[in-house]
């Protein structure tokens, strides 16, 4: 309920561990799901504010949580402010707005992450490029997949798969091989930040990589202008 709306950003839980918070504008939808729970960990699949902007809030919070994200992107967790000024780029004064108080993450509480770890019952990947510090997590038990952005977007309801491309960090060949590593894991489930489960994995990955390049195939035909009105 980002703003009050439905099925914009989804913080999934999963054995104690939130995987993307969301952020600091939603944390009181965070806080009334969790009834009281404690959090044990957070896992970030990447920092952009809309996944993690709440993680610096709630390890205020709770002052022993662990954080686990990419190692390229743990240095902007702890200290935002040139994470701040990119987004500013894009967002203006709507940034309070959208996103709320983004508070630093200690150091301490922060774990880098390389790929090829197992946390808290998860497999890590480093999987660029819709960011170049991208991670996604298969739960081994359940052989859930928490994408993040790199399995797109799609509304509930809808087949319509969005892939999204904010810059500047969009390697498209890149994205294509990550999508190709979830692939490879053949996940029973996949659950979406930009919203919600996914129960035909190949199906929606296969389309994912589809929409991805009808995109930049469009994008690179047409100038800015056509491409935005398209985009409509």
């Amino acid at each position: 309920r980002h703003l009050g709306r439905p099925h914009v950003i989804g913080c999934w839980e999963v054995d104690g561990a939130l995987v993307d918070p969301g952020p600091e504008s939603s944390i009181g939808t965070v806080l009334e799901a969790l009834d009281g729970a404690r959090p044990e960990a957070i896992l970030l699949t990447h920092i952009h504010l809309d996944h993690a902007a709440a993680t610096g809030a709630l390890v205020r919070r709770w002052p022993d949580l662990r954080v686990y994200v990419h190692e390229r992107g743990a240095p902007h967790l702890i200290d935002p402010s040139k994470l701040l000024a990119s987004a500013e780029r894009l967002y203006g004064d709507q940034m309070q707005r959208l996103w709320g108080d983004i508070v630093p993450g200690p150091e301490q509480n922060v774990k880098a992450l390389g790929g090829g770890e197992t946390v808290r019952g998860m497999r890590v990947a480093y999987a660029p490029r819709h960011a170049s510090h991208h991670v996604c997590y298969l739960h081994e038990e359940t052989g859930t997949a928490f994408v993040g952005d790199v399995a797109a977007c799609r509304l509930p309801g809808t087949n319509l798969v969005i892939p999204p491309t904010p810059p500047p960090d969009i390697d498209v060949e890149a994205w294509e091989d990550s999508i190709a590593l979830v692939e490879g894991w053949q996940p029973e489930k996949l659950a979406l930040t930009h919203f919600g489960p996914i129960e035909d994995p190949a199906t929606h990955l296969a389309e994912a990589k589809r929409r991805l390049r009808e995109e930049a195939e469009l994008a690179h035909q047409m100038d800015e202008a056509t491409y935005e009105a398209d985009l409509q």
